[in-house]
């Protein structure tokens, strides 16, 4: 019998899981005001913003209160929003439409989030807090009911789960406060929500999957600070959908679509539908004599007000878009996410500085005296007045709200269903028949995944899981026409063997771009996206 494996200890004050905004100004909003204490932070990337995939416009309103000299200190913030416009597509045309007020830019700025982010975490440094990129936290430490950190993967174990040449084992980062900032569908998140019965109170969690595109294009077609959003086509009226575009930096274009996971029809590709959206005369103009540069997709979470958990357990909490503090009318939540780590930062700094016993239910407390909990609040009734009535109803209900009642309607519209629940039966659908790629302006999921840099050590355990492999066929395939193969933007799921009469899924998990796509939109919740090798998965520039 092997001997168990002794994972190395170390001993912070506080872990941070994730080094995104909002870890990154938990982190740096700690130090602020408990400078003695011990603050890691452990990010699944290559490097910190490795995995930071955003449009991105950034309302700089939190950034200004957690570093208000940003601007002396090279923030990499250079491109103002200068104009908007807010356009309903049919198949041929375009028809202008009045900005809704979520959509005003004015005081904002087009980035690259990765390398806002990657200045967050030189700032964090500075003040000496320990970040470690290339460690994925595969597991949540939890002793008699309470957190007490978390464990990083093992390194080097084979595809047959045994242990290689390589070998080292994960490492134990224990901590009097664990704050979660995974981002979306965080794994360990996931888990927490069932071990502390964190959603009981909340609606179901709705997602949406945004795929985005970097462009540079010539000088003469760059407008800096222009920004569109677009509605309508190419999905139909029953889909939840969008685009964005923006010109910023050096002749950059940053073109984004993003599709709601509530969406019925099992034939739907959300990656075709962003590619066929750039066949349109209004989109097209902008990416003429360019040429694409990189590529990426990530789940958002598009619930809100109605659908945050309980934020605080024993020993932890949840912060960012893990929790779901995205503003989804405003298509921005870099500034909500931090917001939320420097609440959850000041209540942790509190408990420190009193008893360390004392549990961070302040941060909860904070939150709900905050600006934060006010602008989820007013913009509650938005999305799932679209989920509701429909795509013309909800355009009518966003009006209504946003105009007449300022975001305080004397009601809030509920979510009844998960992502996943919404899927028809592939008999009751239309197959949509999708336009081959150019290799020009549109092109294929294989030269897609290529732009992103996605990588995984090839020997290690396939990290995306079935509970049941025969699902996948009984199930997917047989009633749903196998949906997983259309709705991941890498390739990840292919069915094989079906002309044999013998069909298998084949995941191709090198492909995956950790968009946790198939974990939220899985028919019978039968696939576990969970976290493969610390420094795996998409290595996007600084231009993302």
């Amino acid at each position: 019998m092997s001997e168990p494996v002794v994972r190395e200890q170390m001993e912070f004050d506080v872990v941070i899981v994730g080094a995104g905004p909002a870890g990154l100004a938990a982190a740096i909003r700690l130090k602020q005001l408990a400078p003695d204490s011990a603050i890691c932070v452990v990010e699944k990337g290559s490097e910190v913003g490795a995995h930071i995939l955003s449009g991105a416009v950034i309302e700089p309103r939190a950034l200004d209160e957690l570093l208000p000299d940003w601007r002396e200190r090279g923030a990499p913030l250079h491109t103002e929003a200068t104009n908007d416009r807010f356009l309903y597509l049919t198949k041929s045309s375009s028809i202008g439409m009045p900005l809704p007020p979520t959509l005003h830019n004015h005081g904002n700025y087009i980035v690259s989030l990765s390398n806002v982010v990657r200045w967050l975490g030189q700032r964090a440094e500075e003040l000496g807090v320990e970040i470690y990129p290339g460690f994925a936290a595969a597991e949540t430490l939890i002793e008699d009911g309470r957190v007490v950190g978390i464990a990083t993967g093992d390194m080097g174990i084979g595809r047959d789960g045994n242990p290689t040449a390589n070998f080292a084992p994960g490492m134990e980062l224990r901590a009097t406060y664990t704050i979660f900032a995974e981002g979306c569908r965080g794994s360990l998140t996931k888990k927490l929500f069932e071990t502390f019965n964190l959603r009981k109170d909340a609606d179901p969690q709705t997602f949406g999957i945004g795929i985005k595109e970097l462009w540079e294009v010539p000088a003469a077609n760059h407008k800096p600070g222009t920004i569109l959003h677009t509605i309508g086509w190419p999905v139909t009226s029953d889909v939840y959908g969008g685009s964005f575009l923006y010109h910023w930096g050096e002749n950059m274009v940053s073109y984004g679509y993003v599709v709601g996971l509530d969406y019925k029809n099992p034939y739907l590709s959300p990656f075709e539908e962003m590619q066929r959206l750039k066949t349109h005369p209004e989109m097209r103009k902008h990416f003429e004599g360019g040429r694409r540069i990189s590529y990426g997709a990530r789940a958002i979470s598009e619930g809100g007000f109605q659908a945050l958990p309980k934020l605080t357990f024993p020993g932890g909490c949840l912060v960012g878009d893990t929790a779901g503090f995205l503003n989804t009318p405003k298509i921005k939540g870099t500034h909500t996410a931090m917001k939320s780590g420097m609440l959850a930062a000041e209540a942790i700094a509190e408990a420190i500085a009193g008893d360390k016993a004392l549990e961070p239910v302040t941060y909860t407390e904070k939150l709900k005296s905050s600006w934060l909990y006010e602008e989820l609040y007013l913009a509650r009734n938005i999305r799932p007045g679209f989920a509701k009535f429909g795509f013309l109803g909800g355009l009518i209900n966003a009006g209504i709200d946003a105009y007449i009642f300022r975001g305080r309607a004397p009601w809030m519209l509920k979510y009844k269903h998960k992502d996943n629940e919404c899927t028809m039966e592939a008999a009751a659908c239309t197959p949509i028949a999708y336009p081959k790629p150019d290799g020009v302006l549109t092109f294929d999921r294989n030269s897609s995944v290529f732009l992103s840099n996605a990588n995984h050590e090839e020997n290690q355990p396939i990290h995306l899981k079935l509970r049941d492999p025969a699902l996948a066929i009984d199930i997917n395939y047989t009633k749903f026409a196998s949906p997983e193969t259309r709705y991941c933007p890498a390739g990840v799921y292919e069915i094989v063997g079906a002309e044999e009469g013998n069909p298998r899924l084949q995941i191709n998990a090198q492909n995956c771009v950790h968009c946790k796509t198939c974990d939220i939109k899985d028919i019978t919740q039968n696939i576990d996206w969970c976290t493969p090798e610390g420094g795996g998965g998409p290595n996007y520039p600084g231009g993302m």
